[in-house]
């Protein structure tokens, strides 16, 4: 097959994706081609705002000058080395973001998946080396609607048909409760239970936010269970919601943090568990790794991303601006929005069913510049990245406003 000799059109390259990706996404009708800051531009020079910033991996925008320079400059000196030796840049990355989250160790890996299952791992070693639990005895107890991965293992415990079925046998070792219940979470907790995994909020699930004092309660229910509190702050960290950590917003401190997406900037997939020396030090040379973990661009370019959030100058922008995104919300509702949940720039919208499918609304906003994504039924997630403007941010909601006024 030869290649084109001109530059393929929106309609040509989706046509062409089609006989030879694998379909196991259902992208918005949009072929981006360029961005920088809150803005992406389509092959044919049309721009939209993006609403959704890569599920928040791009927190700091698209191509912030900060962390291109930093890869930039790490890219003409070193890429990878494996960890089968050191490189210069680990120990520092790993020092500054222990700093930032109020932890002792990291393991450095790639991807959020890989990143929940090392902390499954990592519980597990930990209650048979420390706790004591029996042999392959081990459980963890996760919450229902919880969305960690894509791995065999962590849809062994997802609740979601759509993500299970066809990937059976599951992994056993997982008890699921309801999100937001400390009475169903606590019956489920005995003495095998190795930790509490779960989301402070839960992004796929339509950005769920749990009650005040639901966070404090896991963390002093797994205290006195002798259990780990593992948190999935992949989405929820990072600035998102206004501090950098979003069990911060109840002064909790877990055990274990999980994180990535915006830990690479959106440049280059980074991932961390990190948490207390006793729990992390039960790892020991040859029972975890990863080739690519801990790679000096990586380091680099999360270095980078450490650095912008060590002035909490985004935390601050991200609580401020989610009073113009809750505000703007709120004025929808009854106007074509049954409602919504928000934290920081982070918002589930629940849109009237008879306007259509949050699907559908998402294409709607895409015809008017916006790009934000849908979820389950008619709820569509807003999670721009935090370097968006007020001005910005208010065309986008007025936008929105404008769909829901047209109608289904």
């Amino acid at each position: 097959m030869t290649a084109p000799t001109h530059p393929r059109t929106s309609d040509e390259l989706i046509r062409a994706e089609e006989p030879v990706l694998a379909h196991n996404y259902h992208p918005l009708p949009v072929v981006v081609a360029r961005a920088e800051g809150a803005w992406v531009e389509d092959v044919e020079g049309r721009r939209y705002l993006d609403m959704l910033a890569g599920y928040s991996a791009l927190n700091f925008g698209h191509r912030h000058p900060a962390l291109v320079e930093a890869a930039h400059r790490q890219l003409d000196r070193l890429t990878l080395t494996s960890r089968a030796f050191h490189n210069d840049r680990l120990a520092g990355f790993a020092e500054r973001l222990a700093a930032l989250t109020g932890q002792d160790m990291v393991l450095p890996m790639n991807t959020g998946a890989e990143a929940v299952e090392s902390g499954i791992k990592l519980a597990r070693k930990w209650a048979y080396d420390v706790k004591g639990v029996p042999a392959d005895r081990a459980t963890i107890v996760v919450a229902a609607d919880n969305f960690h991965g894509r791995t065999t293992t962590i849809v062994s415990f997802s609740t979601d048909e759509t993500a299970r079925s066809g990937f059976g046998p599951f992994t056993p070792g997982f008890r699921i409760v309801p999100y937001n219940d400390l009475a169903a979470l606590e019956a489920a907790v005995d003495e095998t239970t190795a930790a509490v995994l779960i989301e402070p909020i839960q992004g796929e699930a339509g950005v769920n936010i749990p009650d005040d004092g639901y966070l404090a309660g896991v963390r002093e229910l797994t205290r006195r269970a002798g259990c780990l509190f593992v948190a999935d702050e992949i989405q929820s960290g990072l600035g998102r919601t206004g501090h950098t950590l979003a069990v911060q917003h109840e002064d909790v401190v877990p055990d274990v943090v999980l994180l990535g997406k915006a830990l690479g900037g959106g440049i280059v997939p980074v991932s961390a568990v990190v948490g207390r020396r006793e729990v992390l030090g039960v790892l020991h040379p040859g029972e975890h790794g990863s080739t690519f973990g801990g790679n000096p661009l990586a380091a680099a370019v999360g270095t980078a991303v450490v650095e912008l959030l060590e002035t909490g100058a985004f935390q601050r922008r991200a609580a401020e601006l989610g009073e113009v995104l809750r505000d703007g919300l709120a004025a929808l509702v009854g106007r074509g929005v049954v409602g919504f949940r928000s934290r920081g720039l982070w918002a589930g919208v629940d849109v009237d069913p008879a306007l259509g499918t949050g699907r559908a609304v998402s294409e709607r906003l895409m015809r008017e510049g916006i790009l934000a994504k849908d979820t389950h039924g008619s709820t569509i997630r807003l999670a721009p990245p935090l370097t968006i403007t007020a001005d910005e941010l208010t065309s986008a909601l007025a936008s929105l406003e404008k769909v829901l006024a047209a109608g289904a």
